[in-house]
């Protein structure tokens, strides 16, 4: 398992279309993912999920991957968000 934290910058924060590009990337992905978010795990493969989880922008999130391509996932994941979802 890897993990890592980050900043979520998006002026909004997760909401349906950053939370929705994530969620199409994490299908895309072979890894099992986690967020965490003030102590809520959630799946990102569920757009439900991470909006549940109230992510606002400033928020740090813990993102752990679990799985053969881990590390890349991972990467993918944290540049993905750092380079805003889409917004």
């Amino acid at each position: 398992m890897v993990k890592s934290s980050i900043t979520v910058t998006n002026e909004s924060g997760l909401h349906l279309r950053p939370a929705s590009e994530l969620t199409k990337l994490s299908h895309s992905l072979n890894s099992d993912i986690t967020i965490i978010h003030k102590d809520q795990k959630v799946n990102p493969k569920s757009v439900l999920n991470l909006m549940s989880a109230g992510i606002t922008k400033g928020a740090t999130i813990e993102i752990r991957c679990e799985g053969e391509s881990e590390i890349e996932d991972l990467q993918k994941l944290l540049a993905a968000i750092a380079s805003g979802l889409g917004e």
